[in-house]
């Protein structure tokens, strides 16, 4: 299973790790300690020492209820952030954390190489055939409405089958585009309540049915921090609890605040599989 990222093959049979970086003055857990090209850039560096496969970036925050921003203010605060990242980085395989086609397209123009959209497509009809021109990884994740809305349209027959009909569809369109390269995220946190989290977690297996790549971002969000009665900046244990039980379902990307955890995590999860292979065959 491999993704191309202009034209750097990614193997996704070991799952990678995605770092977040936000440089937005509201998001969840580090809102406002990354809009400083500078300090982001320390963390870049940071997450890359860790081995960050990819780095996130972020200028909108799409938190439950966050303010909305304009087109305008997205790309003055994204623009400046990846050509610094460029110009230190040139190796560095970035994705863009936008629901916008024009600043996904300015970022691929600078240098980003995958577009990951909350609303898979639904906010912006232009995103999949700008996607398709641009020829860059699609990642798609499930959400109903939007991040002021979402958490009032969390009302489900069937959320896991439901979700399944929704990614069936969006491939179906993304296909019609011409998009290649699809990841699928199932999106924690995004019009889903406490119980549909761990719901949707504990059947996560069943995304396999898609056959396509898996990405997971539930680093320290609610669902982990609430029923330990933690705050998201005690929750590092939780979800790195959560991470393993993730990988142990077939996730192929961590997206996550905490890349060496994250690495470690994946090192010892392979670790349990290939023991596992190494009893079942007799040696």
């Amino acid at each position: 299973m491999t993704i191309n990222c202009n034209g750097n093959l990614i193997d996704l049979t070991t799952p990678r790790v995605m770092g977040i970086l936000n440089i937005t003055p509201d998001s969840f857990y580090d809102g406002g300690k990354f809009n400083n090209i500078d300090r982001a850039l320390q963390h870049v560096e940071k997450m890359v020492g860790e081995g960050a496969d990819f780095i996130d970036i972020g200028a909108y925050s799409s938190k439950p209820g966050a303010e909305t921003i304009s087109q305008n203010e997205e790309l003055a605060r994204i623009v400046p952030v990846i050509n610094a990242v460029i110009n230190r980085f040139p190796d560095i395989l970035i994705s863009v954390d936008t629901f916008r086609s024009e600043v996904a397209k300015a970022c691929v123009d600078l240098g980003a190489v995958i577009i990951n959209d909350i609303s898979a497509g639904s906010l912006d009809e232009n995103m999949m055939p700008t996607v398709a021109d641009l020829r860059v990884p699609f990642i798609m994740m499930h959400m109903r409405g939007n991040p002021q809305t979402m958490q009032q349209m969390t009302r489900y027959d069937d959320i896991v089958m439901e979700m399944l009909f929704y990614f069936s569809q969006k491939v179906a369109v993304a296909r019609s585009f011409g998009i290649s390269d699809l990841i699928i995220d199932p999106g924690f946190g995004f019009a889903k309540t406490l119980e549909q989290n761990y719901e949707v977690l504990s059947k996560l297996k069943l995304f396999k049915t898609l056959e396509l790549p898996l990405l997971v971002g539930l680093s320290r969000k609610s669902m982990v921090y609430k029923p330990i009665n933690a705050t998201a900046a005690q929750s590092l244990n939780g979800t790195t609890a959560l991470h393993m039980d993730a990988l142990r379902k077939g996730t192929r990307i961590l997206r996550v605040h905490d890349v060496k955890e994250a690495v470690e995590c994946i090192k010892l999860s392979k670790q349990i599989t290939d023991g596992g292979m190494a009893h079942s065959s007799g040696l």
